[in-house]
């Protein structure tokens, strides 16, 4: 089926979530205006990453930030996605949040791979899941920003029938070839597609890449951003997931006892 997707590649305001808010309420209604099924919003987008403050960002679902993006799904009439803080017992998790245009929680992915270099391991829990949902389109995934580098994870989550994963990042400028590489190296190596939303901007001294992009099962960008603010909308089929399968059908000739023995 068809899913027309917006991604918000912005900047932030460091450390004023009721200004990120404001900009998310614009642009999900800017995205609905368009014809967009769902748009996305960068990792930690609400916050930035004042993680020194974490637990003063913290909630738990269906309160704080939760409450307030699912009012604004449900306002906006659209799907909504992006990373916020979610607060759990002494926990804390970078959490990827699904709002339906219901106002419901959809989907919930606490990212797993901690990036050491942003001190996440210091105030943040890492998750131990690798969750599936079944949605309108059909079957997705989550990932947040260093999931992109371990293959491991989409491989599982392909192997669970995933046709598209959703990821959102804050991945810096220094390495945007990475990106670029490992967005189109994921959708190839799995045969789906991939939706993933960067942030712009400057914090003290380290630039953010941009090039939020949607992939292809063939590796094609369907649509790519550059290095500044812009709301990029595209329309894709899934059913192309299905096609390029059948066309090179390399699944079937993996030799997963011997890579995983």
């Amino acid at each position: 089926m068809p899913l027309t997707i917006s991604i918000a590649q912005m900047d932030l305001a460091w450390a004023q979530p009721a200004l990120n808010l404001a900009r998310t309420r614009e642009l999900a209604h800017e995205a609905k205006r368009r014809g967009s099924d769902v748009i996305l919003f960068p990792e930690l987008w609400l916050s930035d990453y004042d993680l020194a403050h974490a637990p003063q960002y913290a909630s738990a679902p269906g309160s704080g930030d939760f409450a307030q993006l699912s009012e604004i799904a449900r306002q906006s009439g659209i799907y909504l996605l992006g990373s916020l803080l979610e607060a759990e017992g002494e926990h804390i998790y970078n959490t990827a949040a699904l709002f339906a245009p219901s106002g419901e929680l959809a989907a919930v992915y606490r990212k797993t791979h901690l990036f050491a270099p942003m001190e996440e391991k210091r105030y943040l829990s890492p998750g131990d899941a690798l969750p599936t949902f079944d949605l309108p389109w059909g079957r997705c995934a989550l990932a947040v920003c260093y999931d992109l580098r371990f293959p491991e994870m989409f491989s599982r989550y392909t192997a669970a029938g995933a046709r598209i994963v959703f990821l959102v990042a804050q991945w810096p400028l220094r390495r945007v070839t990475h990106w670029q590489t490992l967005l189109r190296a994921r959708a190839i190596e799995n045969q789906i597609f991939f939706a993933a939303c960067n942030r712009v901007g400057e914090v003290e001294g380290e630039r953010f890449g941009g090039h939020s992009a949607i992939c292809d099962p063939w590796g094609r960008a369907c649509i790519e951003g550059g290095e500044d603010e812009v709301l990029l909308t595209a329309t894709i089929d899934l059913a192309l997931v299905e096609r390029v399968r059948e066309q090179l059908p390399f699944f079937a000739d993996r030799r997963p006892e011997l890579y995983y023995g």
